[in-house]
């Protein structure tokens, strides 16, 4: 378990670890290639099968994150579509307790996200989550990602948290490695990101599927 009298600062990825992931995985997966296959005139198969490559040759980098790359790329309304799925954007209800009683116990709050500031304003827009946090951090600022050493250089330095007195929550374990390697102290893993898919293993981690349960 996670010994709070040891950590001040909680820096908090969004999507899939306060947020449901659902939105981005139907959104990335399903809503994307189908519109890719009306506008090329082809079919959703082969859609499916062009996007996931392309996905698939950016994975972890800033462009994965960045709505601008996929509009250039795709020379799709990318915001215009997201906000059409905008109905499935939703907080994780185990999300304003954990970060309320993290409040009231004085930890610094700070949400370090890879995705892009239009998205992370969308998102606010219907959670209101930023009323939670004490700071917030789009790794577009640094043009670099979670998933490289030289962001995590740069937070620091900006920030100013304590790498040994710092708690860094993800969803995802190549995120983690990464934070890992930096030298954040304390790490937890998200299971179950997205609440419409299984539970995910994960073997490195202290891991967690309701943060009521830590708190």
């Amino acid at each position: 378990m996670l010994n709070w009298s040891k950590i001040d600062t909680v820096l908090l990825d969004m999507d899939g670890t306060l947020l449901d992931l659902h939105y981005d995985s139907h959104f990335w997966l399903n809503v994307i290639p189908a519109q890719h296959a009306l506008a090329r005139g082809i079919s959703l198969d082969a859609a499916k099968a062009d996007i996931l490559k392309r996905y698939q040759a950016v994975s972890g980098q800033i462009q994965w994150y960045c709505l601008d790359y996929w509009e250039q790329q795709l020379s799709l309304p990318i915001i215009e579509l997201k906000r059409e799925s905008q109905h499935l954007i939703k907080m994780r209800e185990d999300v304003p307790h954990f970060l309320t009683e993290l409040k009231k116990a004085g930890k610094e709050l700070i949400l370090l996200t890879n995705a892009h500031p239009e998205s992370v304003m969308l998102k606010f827009e219907h959670t209101a989550i930023d009323n939670y946090l004490d700071g917030v951090v789009s790794t577009h600022e640094y043009g670099v990602s979670k998933e490289q050493q030289s962001l995590w250089h740069q937070v620091q330095k900006d920030l100013g948290f304590n790498k040994q007195r710092t708690l860094f929550v993800d969803d995802s374990v190549p995120v983690l490695n990464a934070a890992r390697e930096y030298g954040i102290e304390h790490l937890l893993a998200v299971a179950n990101p997205d609440s419409q898919q299984p539970h995910n293993e994960i073997a490195d981690y202290l891991s967690v599927t309701d943060y009521r349960k830590i708190i």
